[in-house]
């Protein structure tokens, strides 16, 4: 029988893979900084951000009072918004903004017509702003796809046409805007 000696590890003092513990230590102190500054780098963003995201909004529109009078003159208690440019009442009848143009439900413009930057998220949400739940006063300009083409103003006397416009949600469509002008108020 051979008589084999124990295998003993002899420890490496030196090459490319030697680390000392000391080196070791400090890497994760320098990991700790690194996580602690990413995290307070973080937290100082999302305070940044409430206070952008919840402040209030600047009026999109004169602060005037507006009610429109004429033949055509109705109201709307609006039940829901369409999209960015149209809503439906409680009675069922559907409203189109007069001479404003938006995106369509699924984001896309359709050709020919003008084509605004802002989404169609964007643009639902800014009308549901203006308008939703409200009583609107409308005036009725003609008729798009069965539904009735309208100058709107809501209970703050805002002409939501015109709001809309300056919002950058949509665009004026020049078209339709010089029978039935918008703005003018």
């Amino acid at each position: 029988m051979s008589y084999r000696k124990p295998f003993r590890a002899v420890p490496i003092t030196e090459g490319k893979r030697y680390r000392k513990a000391r080196k070791v230590k400090k890497r994760s102190q320098r990991q700790f900084y690194a996580v602690l500054a990413t995290i307070a780098a973080g937290t100082v963003a999302i305070i940044i951000g409430m206070f952008f995201y919840y402040r209030p909004s600047m009026p999109a529109t004169h602060t005037q009072s507006v009610r429109l009078t004429g033949p055509n003159v109705f109201e709307c208690r609006v039940s829901s918004i369409t999209d960015g440019d149209t809503l439906r009442c409680w009675d069922g009848s559907r409203v189109r903004l007069n001479a404003v143009a938006a995106r369509e439900t699924n984001g896309t413009c359709s050709p020919g017509h003008p084509c605004p930057a802002a989404t169609a998220e964007e643009a639902t949400d800014k009308l549901r702003e203006l308008a939703g739940g409200q009583t609107l006063q409308c005036r009725q300009t003609g008729t798009s796809f069965n539904r009735k083409a309208a100058i709107c103003v809501n209970e703050s006397g805002v002409e939501i046409n015109c709001a809309m416009v300056k919002s950058g949600t949509a665009l004026i469509w020049p078209k339709f805007a010089t029978e039935n002008p918008i703005c003018v108020y």
